[in-house]
């Protein structure tokens, strides 16, 4: 990061949620005069999922001052609200913004700057006691090739690892015409693919008048803004696809097929007490399921390794589900105890047996990544190219390509893959 003269800039950490949330921050915190500050702002919106990522903000942070030594600091997002005295504590901070905070342009003013005391760093209040999400228009998401969009916040379920619904709250959705019509401006603004984002997506409506359910607001975004080329689901919790939902996947085909789950183990016993609501072999019926409704769509999924408690046997279960779901697209994260919840006074697998099972999860997952890949070869792909010659095909795997602008979709042809990514060409001069 190279020193600020003036201006507002924003290092993001963590979920799709908080990136969309970011270009809200950026938009609010110029208003309310950050970016006349001489020597600049930065603010940085960060994750709490696990410990590993509060300590990667906290070393961003630090070296951010040492490169901007007359910047304004500014902490804000999950691991803000949920442990805002630990950012405070900070010398290199200068003030501590929670999450419903951040998204109004007078708290950027809690500073001396503007005439604010600075004994009290940190503004954050309980996020319980919010009750709705409104809709931030955002224009563009600067540096993307695809917008992300907010249609839920918050979480209503108790997970015993989690502790991301002390930083968001509980579930909140966004009204279906607020979504729509952000939709229809970022359509009209260039972006060919949108992603829905949210916390705990699949609980999607139940706040709202008449209860509508996620696969509702899908398709009336699709019949109401055809401008769209592409829509995509972020995370989902399989055990709440409703009816809705699972016709759009297979009847839509500017819906995606991926779908990332929130599976996070493939046994029984831990998945109970991780208080998730669903079993293995329901996980596996789903995507048998959802397969036979759109042959060719991609699973991704979150696993956590060394939950408290976890034996070789249970373990091996969730190595297991990798084949047994055809998982592709692997998020591994290694058991981290986030203070208060239930989960850190359970007792504990060694950290050393935590990274081991991690790596050997990883593994699993290159391997069927490899295998996916592989599968590919040969086939005509519609490519979204993003930057630096790469792109992501509708199934979310990584292409690179030599081809075509930065937001457009381009069709190819896939002559092959790297290890990490796939090799695509014009179908021209696949012809020739």
């Amino acid at each position: 990061m190279s020193a600020l003269a003036k201006g507002v800039d924003v290092v993001t950490f963590g979920c799709r949620l908080n990136t969309y949330e970011s270009e809200v921050m950026r938009r609010e915190a110029e208003s309310g005069g950050l970016g006349t500050l001489e020597g600049g702002a930065v603010i940085f919106n960060t994750c709490a999922v696990t410990a590993e990522a509060v300590r990667q903000a906290k070393q961003a942070i630090r070296k951010a001052r040492r490169e901007n030594p007359a910047a304004r600091i500014i902490v804000t997002g999950c691991a803000a609200q949920t442990g805002p005295q630990n950012f405070a504590a900070m010398d290199e901070v200068d003030l501590v913004l929670g999450n419903e905070e951040k998204l109004r342009a007078n708290s950027y003013r809690a500073l001396p700057d503007f005439g604010v005391n600075d004994t009290e760093k940190a503004r954050v209040n309980d996020i319980f006691s919010v009750r709705e999400t409104a809709s931030h228009m955002v224009d563009a998401i600067e540096g993307r090739a695809r917008a992300f969009v907010q249609v839920q916040n918050g979480c209503d379920h108790r997970c015993t690892f989690c502790i991301i619904p002390y930083g968001r709250g509980n579930s909140r959705s966004v009204p279906m015409g607020a979504v729509v019509e952000q939709i229809k401006r970022l359509a009209g603004n260039g972006y060919a693919e949108i992603v829905l984002s949210g916390v705990d997506m699949t609980s999607f409506g139940a706040d709202l008048p008449g209860s509508p359910k996620l696969g509702k607001l899908v398709k009336t975004i699709l019949r109401q803004v055809p401008g769209v080329k592409r829509l995509r689901l972020s995370s989902i919790d399989s055990i709440e696809a409703d009816d809705d939902l699972l016709d759009a996947i297979a009847t839509e085909p500017r819906l995606m097929p991926h779908l990332h789950l929130s599976l996070q183990s493939g046994d029984d016993m831990i998945l109970k007490r991780m208080k998730r609501r669903h079993l293995r072999d329901q996980s596996i019926r789903f995507c048998e399921d959802v397969r036979k409704l759109r042959p060719g769509i991609v699973f991704g999924a979150d696993i956590i390794a060394g939950f408290p408690t976890e034996t070789e046997a249970m373990f091996e279960n969730s190595e297991k589900i990798v084949e047994e779901c055809g998982l592709t697209h692997l998020h591994v994260f290694p058991f981290s105890p986030r203070e208060g919840t239930p989960a850190a006074r359970m007792p504990q697998v060694r950290r050393e047996l935590v990274k081991q099972r991690a790596a050997r999860l990883r593994a699993a997952g290159e391997t069927a990544y490899r295998r996916h890949l592989a599968a590919l070869a040969g086939t005509r792909q519609s490519i979204l190219v993003e930057r630096d010659g790469l792109g992501r095909t509708e199934g979310f795997t990584l292409a690179a390509i030599a081809f075509g602008q930065p937001g457009e979709i381009v069709e190819a042809v896939v002559t092959g893959h790297d290890g990490a990514r796939l090799i695509a060409a014009p179908l021209a001069a696949q012809a020739a």
